[in-house]
């Protein structure tokens, strides 16, 4: 005897089947489509949102904390409330050696110069840094490179200029091995750059500023051991709010401001901010779970009371069968087969359509929005195994049913 689910007069019954019940049938179809194509829209969409939100922290560091100073907020020592922090290189490398865990760091110090070309020049804003900074706030290198370990040691008279600046002081020519006036001092070009993340710290983006070595800018303009900023990236393991105390009581060491004077020392710690948005995109991804679930159910409850109507309407038929010589087991895997061919069609439909929206949307914002193949199958399987179980008790109550019983019903 042929097994039923190779009998292609099984599948065309099927057909026929769910063909006499359109109305019910396409119900039921689009319920099961708009559950797949929800789910999938949601999946991809909050992994489209993620990328878009992560693409403002592109290229800069998780892992950061900015140090800068501060005001005083208490009298101590002598001196009264509100006077101004000076941080300083002694800071620093007393940070740098309580800390072993640092990974990268730099002092910053910032200006703003005139950079000069020829009969050009272009206000930017000058940052003196240390080659760490470029292993925490990566830049796009378009031509040439960054400040290095060499150029910091030897206080080289080189620099690095943001792409607008070198667009309006060079415009099309080429930059590298020029020398611009950075108020008053010439500095040799050795590389553009520009920005790809939307976070600014300590002013202007990338593109608007031009890098010179931090030692340069001391020797140059007279800055002794000042410093405006100190950013630092900690090893893996550990987060920069541990070290945080930890630098303040360093910093209150070298200078006469209160130890538990909070105000004094700026500290941000940016990887709070990465672990929040984490958490968002947690969130998100959870919503989109929770809705398309609640999707997924409610056509999988359509597909069992389609196949509940649909074995009470062929109680005459299923008797009929039974009295001539069918098997329960033919009976279930009638019932099963028109619930997997219903979730399968309707469950593929939805995201084949789920698909073509991402791929609109990918389209227009130029950010990858499919949806992987992987998820697609794991959300059609889920979808066929729930569809199929939602058919198994009207199959089974369909096997029980004794042909007298069906052959008198009216």
């Amino acid at each position: 005897m042929r097994n039923p689910i190779f009998d292609i007069e099984n599948w065309r019954e099927i057909g026929a089947t769910l063909s006499q019940n359109k109305t019910r049938t396409f119900l039921t179809g689009f319920g099961i489509f708009w559950g797949t194509a929800m789910l999938a829209l949601l999946l991809g969409g909050s992994d489209l949102l993620k990328k878009l939100m992560s693409r403002n922290f592109e290229g800069f560091a998780t892992n950061v904390a900015v140090a800068f100073p501060g005001r005083t907020s208490k009298s101590y020592a002598g001196f009264n409330k509100g006077m101004p922090l000076d941080l300083n290189l002694t800071d620093i490398t007393n940070i740098r050696t309580a800390i072993p865990e640092i990974e990268h760091s730099s002092a910053v110090n910032i200006l703003w110069a005139n950079a000069v070309y020829g009969q050009k020049k272009s206000s930017a804003q000058l940052n003196g840094v240390e080659p760490g900074y470029s292993k925490i706030f990566s830049p796009i290198i378009y031509a040439g490179r960054f400040i290095n370990e060499a150029d910091d040691a030897n206080a080289r008279k080189v620099c690095v200029v943001g792409r607008k600046v070198a667009d309006e002081i060079f415009g099309s020519s080429e930059a590298l091995g020029k020398e611009i006036e950075l108020n008053g001092i010439y500095y040799k070009v050795v590389g553009t750059v520009g920005q790809t993340s939307e976070i600014n710290i300590g002013g202007a983006p990338m593109d608007e500023c031009v890098f010179i070595p931090y030692q340069s800018m001391r020797s140059s303009y007279n800055l002794g051991n000042k410093v405006n900023l100190f950013m630092m990236t900690i090893k893996p393991g550990h987060s920069p709010g541990e070290y945080e105390n930890l630098i303040r009581r360093l910093v209150a060491r070298n200078h006469p401001i209160a130890p538990d004077d909070r105000a004094a020392l700026g500290f941000f710690d940016i990887s709070e901010q990465f672990k929040m948005v984490e958490n968002i995109f947690t969130g998100i991804t959870l919503l989109a779970l929770f809705v398309g679930v609640g999707t997924l159910l409610s056509g999988v409850i359509g597909i069992g009371n389609i196949m509940w109507i649909i074995v009470r309407e062929r109680t005459h038929e299923i008797g009929i069968r039974r009295a001539i010589g069918a098997k329960p087991r033919d009976i279930i895997v009638q019932i099963l087969s028109e619930s997997m061919v219903l979730t399968t069609v309707a469950g593929i439909a939805g995201i084949v359509f789920a698909s073509l929206i991402l791929g609109a949307v990918q389209h227009l914002t130029g950010i990858a929005a499919q949806l992987p193949f992987t998820t697609a199958m794991a959300i059609l399987v889920t979808f066929l195994v729930l569809g199929t179980a939602a058919g198994i008790i009207p199959a089974f109550k369909a096997m029980q049913i004794k042909p007298i019983e069906a052959l008198n019903d009216k």
